[in-house]
């Protein structure tokens, strides 16, 4: 990799919510806001803090294979878009029964979607393919 390249796009532990207190944090005092097959729960953290991400996926939506999926694909959403945050924050995605059986592209406009909506994008992001529904 050269100096001029962007730092990969990963998603280290760091980085992820793990702590049931976390995801209470967020329900409790966070906000909400359903979009297509997700619903986004985010706390604004302090600006110097890294963003993090938690995901649910319950029983209701099917057995452990289709969770898994659902979770992947909600991972991945944020992954490949968390540069496009415009304040670092601590999201919590519930996956919804809608996400079974959805492409990766669909699940990724819902995401980003549920961004723009949250006013959590930044303004000069280049979001392709999103238009408000």
């Amino acid at each position: 990799m050269d100096a001029s390249s962007p730092a990969p796009l990963g998603l280290p532990r760091e980085r992820r919510i793990k702590q049931g207190r976390d995801f209470a944090r967020a329900k409790v005092q966070g906000r909400r806001l359903a979009q297509g097959c997700l619903i986004l729960n985010w706390v604004d953290l302090p600006p110097t803090d890294l963003s993090r991400l938690g995901v649910i996926t319950g029983r209701k939506i099917g057995h452990a294979v289709i969770r898994s999926r659902a979770r992947r694909l909600l991972r991945e959403a944020f992954r490949l878009n968390q540069r496009c945050l415009s304040k670092p924050v601590d999201l919590v995605l519930v996956a919804r029964g809608s996400i079974v059986g959805k492409a990766f592209s669909e699940v990724q406009t819902d995401f980003l979607l549920a961004l723009k909506k949250a006013r959590l994008i930044r303004a000069d992001s280049e979001v392709s393919g999103v238009s408000e529904k």
